[in-house]
This record gives C-alpha cells, sequence and structure tokens, in this order.
C-alpha cells in the first residue's frame, strides 16, 4: 500500500470509529433524560466488547477462502491477528469499525428499557454468529458475493459500503428486539419526546461527517485510491447529494403531514440519506444519487409511522431509517446501477440478485435475533422492570446520572 491510500485508509478508519460516538450522541439525545447514559452506553458497549472479538476471530471470519460460501472463515485461521502483515492489519481495523457501528445501530430500538449486560451477551453473539458471516456473504467471497455467477450472469451483488451487511442486517435485528423486549410503558404517540435536540443534531452531524470515511474508506484501504479510474469523487459526492436531498425529502413530508418541519426531522431525513446512499454510493450517476435521496428521505418520512399502525415500539425508528432506508438504497441498484440498471442499460438480472441478497440477510438476522433475544429474555432477563424504567435507568443499571444539576 503506498503512503496516500495508507494515510487516508488510516484517516477513514478513524472517520469511521468516530460515527459509533455520532451514533450515541444521535440516540442519546432522542431518549429521555433518565436514559442518556444508559443509551450511548449501548454504543460503548459494543465498541468496546465487538472491537476485541474481530481481532480475536471475527476478521478471520469475515473472509472464506475454504469451505461453503453460505458459512464464514475459520475463525482460528490467524487468531488474535498475530500474523497478518501490515497492509492486512489496516485493512482488518477499517472493517472493524463497520462490525462496531452495526452493532450499535440495533440498539437504538431498545432504548429506555434493556438491561446493560443482557445487551452485552446478546452484542457478542450477533456479531458472531451474525455480521462476521454476512459480512463474508456480501464482501469475503461468499455466496452474496456470488450470486450473479451462480445465476449464469454477468451482474455481481451490489453492497459498496453495507446497505445490506450493515442497515439491513441492523434494521431487521431491531425490529426482533423490539417485539422481545416489548413497549415501553405508556407507549403511545407524542408521549416519548426528544430530552436534547441540540444532542441529536450534533450526533447526526458526526455520523454525516464520518460517512465520508465510510463510504469513501475503501478506495484506500483496498488499494484503489489515486487512479484515473478511482471512484472516490463520485463517491463522495454521492455521499453529499443524496444526504442533502433526503433532508429535503423528509422536512417536506413533514411539513405536509403535521404542518411543521422539525430539526429532529432534518436529522433523521440526514441519516436516512446516508443510508440509503451506502450500498450504491460507487454506481449512480450524481443525479440518480440525488433522486434516491429524496426517495428516501420522503418514505423513512413515512415509515417511521408504522410502528403506530403496527404496534411495536421500536423506540428511535431504527426499522423505519435503517432498515427500510437499506432496502430502498440496495433494490434502487436494480433500476438506476450504472450499466447494469433496469433504466439505465441493463435487465431484471440486477433487480434480482438485489433483492435476493437483502431478503435473505433480513430474514437470517431478524430470525437469529429474534431467537437469541428470547433466549436472553427467557432467562437471566432482557428488559429491566417497569418501576425501574419509570424511575429511570441511568441510576438503577449504572449509578450515574446524565445531568447533575447543582443548586
Amino acid at each position: 500500500m503506498d503512503s496516500g491510500n495508507l494515510a487516508w485508509s488510516v484517516a477513514a478508519t478513524a472517520l469511521v470509529l468516530f460515527m459509533t460516538p455520532g451514533v450515541a450522541f444521535f440516540y442519546g439525545g432522542l431518549v429521555k433524560a433518565k436514559s442518556v447514559v444508559s443509551m450511548m452506553m449501548l454504543s460503548f458497549g459494543a465498541m468496546g466488547l465487538v472491537g476485541v472479538l474481530w481481532i480475536l476471530y471475527g476478521f478471520n471470519m469475515s473472509a472464506i477462502t475454504d469451505g461453503p460460501t453460505w458459512l464464514a472463515g475459520n475463525p482460528f485461521s490467524d487468531f488474535g491477528l498475530a500474523n497478518a502483515s501490515s497492509d492486512t492489519l489496516v485493512g482488518a481495523t477499517f472493517g472493524a469499525t463497520f462490525a462496531i457501528i452495526t452493532v450499535a445501530l440495533i440498539s437504538g430500538a431498545i432504548a429506555d428499557r434493556a438491561k446493560f449486560g443482557s445487551w452485552m451477551i446478546f452484542a457478542g453473539i450477533w456479531a458472531t454468529v451474525v455480521y462476521f458471516p454476512v459480512a463474508a456473504w456480501v464482501w469475503g467471497g461468499g455466496w452474496i458475493m456470488n450470486l450473479g455467477e451462480s445465476f449464469g450472469w454477468d451482474v455481481t451483488v451490489i453492497d459498496y459500503a453495507g446497505g445490506t451487511a450493515v442497515h439491513i442486517n441492523a434494521g431487521a435485528a431491531a425490529l426482533a428486539l423490539a417485539l422481545v423486549l416489548g413497549k415501553r410503558v405508556g407507549f403511545q404517540k407524542g408521549i416519548h419526546k426528544p430530552h436534547n435536540v441540540p444532542l441529536v443534531m450534533l450526533g447526526a452531524a458526526i455520523l454525516w461527517f464520518g460517512w465520508f470515511g465510510f463510504n469513501a474508506g475503501a478506495e484506500g484501504t483496498f488499494g484503489l485510491l489515486g487512479t484515473e479510474d478511482s471512484s472516490v469523487g463520485l463517491i463522495i459526492v454521492n455521499t453529499l447529494g443524496a444526504t442533502a436531498a433526503a433532508i429535503l425529502g423528509w422536512v417536506i413530508v413533514e411539513k405536509l403531514k403535521d404542518g411543521k418541519s422539525t430539526s429532529v426531522g432534518a436529522a433523521s431525513g440526514a441519516v436516512a440519506g446516508l443510508v440509503a446512499i451506502t450500498p450504491s454510493c460507487a454506481n449512480l450517476a450524481p443525479g440518480w444519487a440525488l433522486l434516491l435521496g429524496l426517495i428516501a428521505g420522503a418514505v423513512c418520512a413515512l415509515a417511521i409511522e408504522l410502528k403506530w399502525k403496527l404496534g411495536y415500539d421500536d423506540s428511535l425508528d431504527v426499522v423505519g431509517v435503517h432498515l427500510v432506508g437499506g432496502l430502498i438504497g440496495t433494490l434502487y441498484l436494480g433500476f438506476f446501477a450504472t450499466g447494469t440498471g433496469l433504466f439505465v442499460g441493463g435487465g431484471f438480472e440486477q433487480l434480482v440478485v438485489q433483492f435476493v441478497a437483502a431478503v435473505a440477510v433480513l430474514i437470517f438476522s431478524f430470525v437469529v435475533a429474534y431467537v437469541l433475544g428470547l433466549a436472553i429474555e427467557k432467562t437471566i432477563g432482557f428488559r429491566v422492570k417497569n418501576e425501574d424504567e419509570i424511575a429511570g435507568i441511568d441510576t438503577v443499571v449504572h449509578g450515574e446520572e446524565g445531568y447533575a444539576l447543582v443548586d
């Protein structure tokens, strides 16, 4: 790896790692004041645990060098990365940041009511059984990576930075946990309001900042930066454009639906646009990326209402933003991916492989997360007591308060 690629790879890794504290701020501002410490700890717990597991064996599992392509790599092939080269270690660290944030995203669905220890058990097992293998399927030589070839087609599944592996994966698991833990006390529309809107905006800004490393980081990590045919220019303009358009899509829907455009809506729209452009950032013309962002912002603004209609308590709209946004971005490629999309010179093949990959990961992640979450709930318990939820889980679970006000 030359010095330019190396420098950008290290910078991109730091940017993506910074995104998980961004998630913590974003989620932390959305919950009630007596849950902010607990909410942020779920993200920091994921940073600690998943980071360790990835170094020990997760990176080994994320690439399939032999054996069935529907499994994962051998976790013991280089346990603890003891024999990895310097370039491999850079790529491994970059991959670790993706694993960490994927797990952290799930936590928003169980805000205000989850035990920290139970969450850590879930996070470690889910990362091992779901994320590490799915990363291998999508990027490490697994069956999703080879799906087009298996069908005898010239197309491949496009998931440049994680629409399927990160957002659909996390969103499906979030839905499963929301169902397992049940509704918060007093669950009804309008009862739970963000306690700190500036914290939400700060978190969204950090996420947007870090997302340039998330989407464009692979261009350096895998030696692609600096060549004439590098996609980095397209990736960064699409990361900007789709996100900006999604803000507009969300706040317009809010204005039409509720009569007001909110700052939390603008922040949520930005996240929805970032989610949608993640799989497609290197494979859309900028104009199509703008349209994708507009659609994602508008649709996700409507999708967050589903929990009230269907009766599941996804506290911070992980399903409405990450699952729905990930599906939109992944399937959109079937229509508009440069050269292979149905409406831009291709046939139906791209849409088929995108659909199969998305649905397969959705079902796999949901089923495993549901079974795992239910097992934890029925044994050691996953949800705190109702009285502890009402009193505030920060002091009950962590012995701390987010805001210590003194006269």
